[in-house]
């Protein structure tokens, strides 16, 4: 440690007396050593205030102020997810920046226009910024970009887990390339992150063309002690009974909470506000001050950054009942429990949560699971039966105490993204040759999937007479069309993603609410909706239409599943949980009665021959044992032989006995190979930003290359009908 604080400026050794630290933690004087010992790119994993920040800043400052570059710019570039996390790290850099004098300036749409222009005209010191304002300065000041980072020594990656396989983060990834195109050499890149999965992967995701040689630092030992419990509620099978669980769930969080600081992740955002009202009138009903407080995306900022400061100054104890909002690095302080409502469609979401809590030296991480189930009758579904929500929340626990987590998905097209990324670069330079973005983009960029043949294609759908994003010039030069010209003179332009879409659903002329879709849905599928099961009559994309008509088939299950995309390994430990016999021992009474009801329901299926079960002359129930992706291919697969399909965490329920071939024979024609056709109906195929206006074709593609997985389709049914 002494080696490693030696290699320190003298005003960062000073700031770290002032904090009053004993020594540096272990990934720091690892990170000093390979920082200030060399340029190679670096991943830091730690868990939540395991010190990341520092370890990357600590020696970066220090180089800045040993070893001055004699070159404008920006001297350091920190690029983080959220606005909320930016403004919170400008506080605690320009703590450690104060001593040497060191410009620290964030730059988000919050920060003001004067301290932007500042920044412009003498750009130096650490610049903050998300990834959309990254963008923003490309098309607004492409010409710039040279000047503004050729003094940049390393980019520091924020969150990196969270950006990893997603649209922001192939877009993250084709703006690190364009920078060091602009400033003609490499950028040293730094990655923070909490959660990771394959690390190889993310290696590659960090430096796709020398994966190899980028250092790893992972914190070692400082996982503190863990205290769960996963407590099991049943719903009555009436309205009025209903609440019950919901008022029993309340009044545990209010009894436990009370008093001290907390983060309760409820899901959607209306259950956000049915707790945080049931916590409200708790607190109202005893004459005690409100503590418990709701906390999404809907709400002003100003509500949201008084529950964080509640929160960090720890003066006042403070309960955020929330979406999954405060998952990410915002510094709110230490927590002393997380509690976790329903079961999250991902390990890497449970774990980054858990990591709220316990940060403090001594104190346990603590997390409080609660699963809620229908009562069960004779008319109950089987997936009520199976109590698939109770199951999926022992497997994420028992996968969180293995310490795994899902990893980064192989790449996909994400050709919304190259179409976004196409208009940035045209954009920047004011026209560009399709030969130079294709270089950039695909070859040296993160779109190597795409082929030129692909590429071309691309821009064609782009230059259409009806689309009008691009045209291009008699010299061969890409320009901006008239509809691109107004998309990227957009502010919302800057954003690759947007969130899942509400579709209308009509029946019968009926407007019966609006559902937000995420997954595949196709005509012929069945979607559950306000207690009623209903059958896809019609998507329409366009206008966000579904055209549904009552589906007479069973009774509508309690559990849903979640419309995230849930990993194979999750549902093949929950299969082992149904087939086996453990009782965890963090789990209360309720839960463990609610296990073995799931499991003797399990056994009581006909999985016979293979993975096929018969509910009744018309239903048939497979057990897939595999993920969104691969049930999904199947569910399209069957829907275009004529079946009626409803998918749920590794099952899929087949309506259609009378259909010819049955279900047994098309089952078998798909595993030796026989031809699915996945799009035979139209279904919704607009799920990313730019997708509006993609051929059918390319859309197909698109979601051929990451929501489905037809090379699997072959094995998928014959593990089924082998068993």
């Amino acid at each position: 440690m002494s080696s490693a604080f030696d290699k320190l400026a003298r005003p960062v050794q000073k700031w770290i007396r002032s904090q009053g630290w004993g020594n540096l933690r272990d990934i720091q004087v690892q990170a000093i050593h390979i920082v200030i010992g060399g340029e190679a790119d670096l991943i830091i994993s730690a868990s939540t205030a395991g010190g990341k920040t520092e370890a990357a800043f600590l020696p970066l400052i220090s180089q800045l102020l040993d070893l001055p570059s004699d070159k404008s710019g920006f001297d350091l570039l920190y690029i983080g997810p959220l606005k909320a996390l930016i403004s919170d790290q400008t506080r605690r850099l320009e703590d450690i920046c104060r001593e040497a004098e060191l410009p620290v300036i964030p730059w988000h749409g919050d920060v003001s226009a004067s301290v932007k222009s500042r920044a412009l005209k003498q750009p130096k010191g650490i610049l903050l910024i998300t990834p959309e304002s990254l963008e923003a300065l490309f098309v607004r000041r492409g010409l710039e970009v040279p000047r503004l980072f050729g003094a940049t020594r390393a980019v520091v990656i924020d969150e990196l887990h969270s950006v990893l396989d997603s649209e922001r983060g192939v877009q993250l990834r084709s703006l690190l390339t364009r920078l060091e195109q602009a400033v003609k050499r490499p950028i040293r890149r730094i990655g923070l992150s909490a959660t990771l999965g394959d690390m190889e992967l993310s290696q590659t995701y960090l430096r796709p063309d020398d994966a190899a040689n980028v250092e790893l630092i992972e914190a070692r030992g400082d996982t503190p002690e863990l205290k769960l419990q996963l407590r099991g509620y049943t719903l009555g099978d009436t309205d009025e009974d209903a609440p019950s669980a919901i008022d029993a769930i309340a009044r545990h969080l209010f009894t436990h909470l009370r008093g001290s600081d907390n983060l309760v992740f409820a899901g959607s955002r209306q259950s956000v506000e049915i707790y945080a009202d049931r916590l409200r009138s708790l607190c109202e009903e005893k004459y005690l001050p409100q503590e418990f407080y709701p906390h999404h995306a809907s709400l002003s900022r100003d509500h949201r950054e008084f529950i964080e400061q509640r929160l960090k100054d720890g003066r006042q104890p403070t309960t955020a009942i929330c979406t999954s909002t405060l998952e990410l690095g915002i510094d709110i302080g230490d927590v002393t429990c997380v509690a976790q409502i329903g079961a999250p469609f991902s390990v890497a979401a449970l774990r980054q949560r858990l990591g709220r809590s316990g940060r403090r030296e001594g104190r346990p991480q603590i997390l409080r699971q609660y699963a809620v189930e229908a009562r069960l009758t004779s008319k109950s579904h089987i997936n009520d039966r199976l109590r698939l929500g109770l199951v999926r929340a022992v497997a994420m626990i028992e996968l969180l105490l293995e310490k795994w987590c899902e990893p980064p998905k192989p790449q996909a097209l994400h050709l919304s993204t190259l179409v976004h990324q196409i208009l940035s670069m045209i954009a920047e330079h004011g026209g560009a040759h399709a030969a130079r973005v294709f270089r950039i983009l695909c070859q040296d960029g993160p779109f190597r999937q795409v082929t030129m043949p692909l590429f071309i294609e691309v821009l064609r759908a782009m230059g259409q007479s009806d689309v009008g994003l691009i045209e291009q010039a008699d010299d061969g030069l890409l320009l901006l069309g008239p509809t691109g010209e107004k998309l990227v003179e957009h502010y919302s332009f800057y954003a690759v993603f947007r969130t899942p879409e509400e579709y209308r659903l009509i029946a019968d002329g009926r407007e019966l609410g609006t559902l937000p879709i995420d997954n595949l849905i196709a005509p012929g599928m069945m979607l559950i909706f306000s207690g009623q099961r209903w059958l896809v009559q019609e998507v329409n994309d366009a206008d966000r239409v579904i055209l549904v008509t009552p589906a007479k088939v069973g009774m509508p299950p309690i559990f849903e599943g979640d419309p995230g995309d849930i990993h194979d390994r999750v549902i093949e430990r929950m299969f082992d949980i149904l087939a086996g016999d453990s009782q965890p021992i963090y789990m209360d009474k309720a839960a463990l009665l609610l296990l073995d009801e799931a499991r003797g329901n399990y056994a009581q299926l006909q999985f016979d021959p293979g993975r096929i079960a018969q509910i009744d002359e018309n239903s048939f129930l497979l057990a897939m044992r595999c993920g969104t992706v691969k049930v999904n291919t199947l569910a399209l697969a069957l829907r275009s032989k004529g079946f009626r399909v409803q998918s749920y965490d590794g099952f899929l329920e087949v309506v259609g006995g009378n259909i010819t071939p049955p279900l047994r024979t098309t089952l078998e024609t798909f595993a030796g190979g026989g031809t699915a056709h996945l799009f035979e109906d139209k279904g919704n195929l607009i799920f990313e930003k730019f997708h509006p206006w993609m051929t059918t074709d390319l859309l197909q593609l698109d979601a051929l290359s990451v929501r489905l997985n037809l090379g699997a389709l072959a094995d998928v049914c014959r593990d089924i009908l082998q068993g």
